[in-house]
């Protein structure tokens, strides 16, 4: 008897194409002719042979709705920070609260009360981002990912309040500057690779997840590297899937 071949997992875009199109109640044909692509495209599309461009990426996310367009648009490179760079005014800014005036707690020193300090509630997300050798969430962006709780921090550490968002870490390969299970505050407004050299950065792949690295410019290629040099380096080219999500500004570890 002839062995059945074991179907191959479709890739989630290809299962979110099919489950839009139901959803929409289109037959491929349908779909195609909304799309202005052939009937074999969303053929391909759906059996996973062909990814959709980034053109039908943010078609397909303006037929999903609001509920889950931000899926599509993700995958076509979109993100908030990019929308916010586009309308005519976008302020730094962000839920400020003004703190009361802190004393030291030792016993009998006598000494000023520290002043007043404005702090931004940072939200920390229900995701967490690998090192190299561990796998992140697979998420795209930071953008819509929920979180779980906030936590305040001093407004001079967040130079974009409103894009800047806490990760936990999984790993060993950002060691000894970053440890598995601390937490990292990334800035998603700072994507710009031109002006990351040498910083540490969250990057993310449609298969390997979000990562948290260093990035590094030698003689016009760019590079991905962990602390622990015994990993191996990533190059960041158009083709390798990789992409930046944000600079991370600072981080903490969590009390023992």
């Amino acid at each position: 008897m002839a062995k059945l071949k074991k179907q191959a997992k479709l890739p989630e875009w290809a299962s979110r194409v099919i489950a839009l199109r139901r959803q929409l109640k289109m037959s491929q044909g349908e779909l195609a002719r909304r799309m202005e692509c052939s009937a074999m495209t969303v053929s391909r599309w759906e059996r996973g042979m062909q990814a959709p461009t980034a053109d039908y990426y943010i078609q397909l996310g303006k037929l999903a709705g609001k509920e889950h367009c931000w899926f599509f648009w993700e995958h076509a490179g979109l993100q908030i920070t990019d929308v916010a760079r586009t309308l005519p005014v976008t302020r730094a800014g962000g839920p400020l609260t003004a703190v009361p005036p802190l004393e030291h707690a030792r016993a009998g020193a006598k000494v000023s009360p520290i002043p007043a300090q404005r702090m931004v509630a940072v939200p920390l997300l229900r995701a967490v981002a690998g090192t190299h050798g561990n796998r992140g969430d697979r998420k795209l962006s930071l953008d819509m990912i929920a979180s779980s709780k906030l936590m305040g921090a001093p407004s001079d550490w967040c130079p974009n309040p409103r894009y800047t968002s806490l990760l936990r870490v999984r790993g060993q390969s950002m060691e000894p500057l970053i440890h598995n299970g601390d937490i990292l505050a990334v800035d998603s407004f700072r994507t710009d690779k031109a002006e990351l050299d040498g910083r540490v950065v969250v990057v993310t792949h449609e298969e390997e997840g979000l990562c948290v690295s260093r990035l590094r410019r030698y003689n016009g290629i760019e590079l991905l590297e962990s602390e622990n040099h015994e990993y191996d380096s990533v190059v960041l080219g158009k083709n390798s899937g990789w992409r930046v999500v944000g600079q991370v500004l600072w981080w903490i570890s969590a009390a023992p």
